[in-house]
């Protein structure tokens, strides 16, 4: 083989993995995987699909390397094979929107005008928390929380927000965030905060802007049963 041929053959590997991509359900599969490890079930009902369409994308991952398994009793979990996976999606979405035009409609029309909630950044945050000036708050699904979030945040996923307002100073500024810049978790959770008298602003970015900032993160250890 050619030196033409033999680099055309190493691109078309690459392309495979472009290829998997071009897919929107895949790409919140991966999405989701980013946050938590789930089971088929869970990643169906939390994107939405069938359980049948989403083991298909999931099978179409796997061929790729891009996720990986594992067996528990009846059910097959899968997470993403590495924090390199989840640095291409965060790569992926950040180049889209930054020279896509219609990414910045979508998002505007999916998650509001985030600027005029005057998000924080992660640097900002960190000296907010070390200087008790901030209260942070995970509204992310507890299953994801617990697989890795903000030390001292406090868990509070969207759904129970309003029920569990009581848990929250009125004098000190809230931070929320979620899974990343196109997560409307924060942003519903800001507008609600504030909709009730309660200072609120979301962390830009969420808790991707907080990982890449080398800025620690934490797991919720699992429970021992009892003997």
């Amino acid at each position: 083989m050619g030196t033409d041929n033999a680099k055309f053959a190493l691109y078309e590997q690459f392309a495979q993995v472009g290829k998997v991509l071009g897919n929107p359900l895949r790409l919140m599969l991966l999405d989701l995987l980013a946050q938590a490890e789930r089971s088929v079930e869970e990643l169906a009902a939390a994107s939405g699909g069938t359980v049948g369409n989403t083991s298909a994308q999931l099978k179409a991952l796997r061929q790729v390397g891009m996720v990986a398994a594992r067996r528990a009793g009846n059910r097959i979990y899968y997470r993403v094979a590495g924090q390199d996976v989840s640095a291409l999606l965060t790569a992926l979405t950040t180049v889209a929107g930054q020279h896509t035009a219609d990414v910045d409609r979508a998002a505007r029309a999916y998650l509001g005008d985030i600027e005029a909630l005057e998000p924080i950044d992660a640097g900002e945050l960190r000296h907010r928390l070390d200087t008790g000036q901030a209260v942070v708050i995970d509204v992310r699904p507890e299953i994801e929380y617990a697989a890795g979030h903000i030390p001292t945040a406090r868990s509070l996923p969207l759904p129970e927000l309003i029920s569990r307002l009581g848990e929250l100073p009125a004098d000190t500024e809230i931070v929320a965030y979620c899974r990343g810049p196109y997560c409307v978790y924060a942003p519903q959770a800001v507008r609600l905060l504030t909709g009730h008298g309660l200072p609120a602003r979301p962390l830009r970015g969420g808790l991707p802007e907080w990982r890449l900032a080398r800025f620690p993160v934490v797991r919720t250890p699992k429970e021992t049963p009892a003997a």
